[in-house]
């Protein structure tokens, strides 16, 4: 029963990873990367994020509550896992550490990454480009960003690969190598749209490089 019940968690902490917590992430880089374009088109397309119907259903019911349950359970497996890479250094297995450690690094980009934005926008702040400069204004949060980002991009990525593995979708070594590719080219996609994000809040030159 007990081992029933931790294969349910798994299959939708997987679930969940992608569906939607995947979806919206990829979602929030694009608005993000709006700001390539200047201040205006960032704060138009944030602005119409936020006028959403039924935002804040959405935001607790398809969003936070999503994120937690994938946060909280994630915690479980990272802390539960053994990994053996000084014994098995395979390419496999030392996706299978980083995808632990950089699920702890996401969690904690994430709840500061909220507590800058929503937390700050429910006390009367306003979110927009602004407030994204004076935040990456900083040269030790610039690279904390940075950093998260790459974390969250990798977390994400290399989750796709789990959850096409274990729901079936990839069973022989072929369509894994072939996921492979795909899940690399995915992160280095969404990494180069949050990396120049970012730095289209510090100066719109860097980000044209």
């Amino acid at each position: 029963m007990a081992g029933n019940r931790e294969f349910m968690n798994r299959k939708l902490h997987s679930l969940l990873g992608v569906i939607p917590v995947g979806i919206f992430l990829v979602q929030h880089l694009v608005v993000n990367h709006f700001a390539t374009r200047g201040a205006t088109a960032f704060n138009q397309a944030s602005h119409f994020m936020e006028n959403l119907p039924f935002r804040y259903f959405l935001e607790i019911f398809i969003i936070f509550i999503p994120l937690l349950y994938h946060a909280i359970y994630g915690l479980y497996i990272a802390f539960q896992a053994r990994n053996n890479v000084s014994h098995y250094g395979f390419f496999r297995n030392w996706m299978f550490m980083l995808q632990r450690v950089t699920g702890v690094v996401t969690l904690i980009f994430v709840v500061w990454h909220v507590y800058e934005t929503r937390f700050q926008a429910a006390l009367g702040a306003e979110v927009n480009y602004n407030m994204m400069a004076d935040i990456l204004s900083s040269p030790f949060m610039l690279w904390f960003y940075i950093i998260g980002v790459v974390s969250t991009t990798f977390h994400f990525a290399n989750g796709l690969w789990s959850f096409a593995v274990s729901w079936g979708i990839t069973v022989t070594p072929r369509s894994q190598l072939i996921s492979t590719y795909v899940t690399v080219g995915i992160f280095i996609a969404l990494t180069y749209v949050g990396i120049r994000a970012i730095l289209a809040f510090i100066s719109p030159e860097l980000a044209n490089l």
